[in-house]
């Protein structure tokens, strides 16, 4: 799997364009894009490389990973993916844009298509799995792609860190409870792409996260 990150928006929001080489067939994972020139950019690698986008996936509704969902699914066709326990969050996100001050414009968010633990995507011949990891949203996705090793968390966990909880929603055991059972028994080598920052690996985050 080609994977693209691109860094966003005022709060360094790491979005990613996951795409089979054979199928040209795409997703792109919290599309944060607050201007012109983010948008720009990611118009071209979607043009350069001549991808289909089947999907805009979304780890979770908050401001900095979602501003350019919209946009992007009208695009290109693509359906909107996130779990219906964020829907609130994304009819609420003018007033998320509003609470951060920030100066863009920004319709409510509705979910195309409801993901839930257990289901699977395909790009090409490769599965991207769903996983759901309550905590820092009662929404809050993970895509694990077992093929490529690798884990787009959103903002369950980072390098050396775990999600904020003091959002609408969030909740500290929770979150805790599913990095334990839903993260950390994937494969040690595992890649984990987090909604901020650098990478990291299951193993490192085992050894070194002072919150687990």
């Amino acid at each position: 799997m080609n994977v693209n990150m691109l860094s966003v928006n005022p709060f360094g929001e790491n979005m990613y364009i996951l795409w089979d080489e054979a199928s040209l067939e795409a997703a792109v994972v919290d599309p944060g894009m607050m201007r012109d020139a983010e948008r720009e950019m990611v118009t071209k690698i979607i043009t350069d490389n001549h991808l289909k986008v089947k999907h805009v996936l979304l780890t979770h509704l908050h401001i900095d990973h979602v501003t350019g969902a919209r946009w992007l699914a009208d695009k290109t066709g693509a359906d909107v993916c996130g779990n219906m326990l964020d829907a609130q969050l994304g009819r609420d996100l003018p007033e998320q844009i509003a609470l951060f001050g920030i100066n863009i414009e920004c319709e409510a968010l509705t979910i195309d298509r409801n993901l839930a633990e257990g289901d699977v995507l395909t790009l090409g011949d490769e599965p991207i799995q769903v996983l759901h990891v309550p905590g820092h949203s009662p929404g809050g996705l993970a895509f694990y792609l077992p093929e490529s090793g690798l884990l787009i968390s959103g903002d369950t966990i980072f390098n050396g860190s775990v999600g904020r909880t003091d959002l609408w929603g969030g909740d500290m055991a929770q979150l805790i409870n599913s990095i334990r059972e839903k993260i950390l028994p994937l494969p040690d080598e595992t890649v984990i792409a987090s909604g901020h920052g650098p990478t990291t690996t299951i193993a490192d985050e085992k050894r070194f996260n002072p919150f687990l």
